[in-house]
């Protein structure tokens, strides 16, 4: 199995050691990337196509076809805005395609709240070295490859 993983949102690639929760940082749920967006209100996209399995407003899993499951966190601690400036634009069991509308934000008014908006991207329970083609430090566009997941 190989999945293309996409970008979420229009930003800066970040290391996922950067990330400022150890869960990410040090891959608890699984190896990835983070993206900190740019800009101001926004869309965040599918990184990948298949069903939304989980959903939250700040938080998204995605199984593709093939079994693997791609998790998009919306900033750190986010969960204690209790859904406030997020919105849905699916809904759970839904299938999607990549680049599809998932959910609508703020990153400005999460960051003026207090709350990182940096954006892990994660490969659910992949194996250690089960990434390829990982994007370097600079700019993405939504949709931009983020890495593939061989596994």
């Amino acid at each position: 199995m190989t999945v293309r993983v996409g970008s979420p949102v229009a930003g800066t690639v970040v290391d996922l050691a950067e990330v400022p929760d150890p869960v990410f940082s040090q891959a608890m749920v699984g190896p990835g990337i983070a993206v900190a967006p740019s800009g101001t209100a926004g869309t965040v996209v599918a990184p990948v196509g298949g069903t939304v399995v989980t959903l939250h407003p700040h938080a998204f899993v995605i199984a593709t076809d093939s079994g693997a499951a791609v998790l998009v966190h919306l900033g750190i601690d986010t969960v204690r805005l209790k859904g406030e400036g997020f919105t849905l634009h699916v809904v759970k069991g839904e299938t999607v395609r990549a680049g599809q509308a998932m959910v609508g934000w703020d990153p400005a008014a999460i960051e003026a709240a207090g709350y990182s908006t940096v954006c892990p991207v994660i490969a659910l329970d992949a194996r250690a070295g089960a990434l390829a083609e990982v994007a370097g430090a600079g700019q993405v566009d939504s949709g931009d490859a983020l890495f593939t997941w061989h596994d």
